[in-house]
């Protein structure tokens, strides 16, 4: 059965960067998109980027376009959430998701 590890979440600074990493392991991530939600306290959960699987075709939601970056690397069954410019309000737990499988989240804080 598949399984989604997150790692690289973090307490930064405004402006600063981080890059969230989603390593499958069980089965493949080759043939179905990805995509990162993330959930903020009090608020409900959002989803801010996905990736196909072959074309690598992206979408981002307005709140995080021109900042984050998402990218997948079929070979290590691993995909990617590069955040540059981050403001407190991306402070939130950032999920990973594939298919109906989900990861176990991860926090990222954006404090000065």
């Amino acid at each position: 059965q598949l399984q989604l590890v997150q790692s690289g979440g973090d307490l930064v600074q405004p402006g600063g960067s981080l890059r969230l990493s989603c390593a499958a392991s069980g089965d493949t991530l080759n043939y179905y998109e990805i995509g990162w939600f993330r959930q903020a306290p009090g608020k409900e959960r959002e989803g801010i980027s996905c990736i196909s699987s072959t074309d690598m075709k992206t979408y981002y939601a307005n709140a995080v376009k021109g900042r984050f970056t998402i990218s997948r690397d079929n070979a290590k069954n691993t995909a990617y959430l590069q955040m540059s410019r981050l403001i407190p309000e991306d402070t939130a737990v950032y999920y990973c998701t594939h298919r109906s499988f989900w990861g176990q989240g991860t926090q990222v804080t954006v404090s000065s």
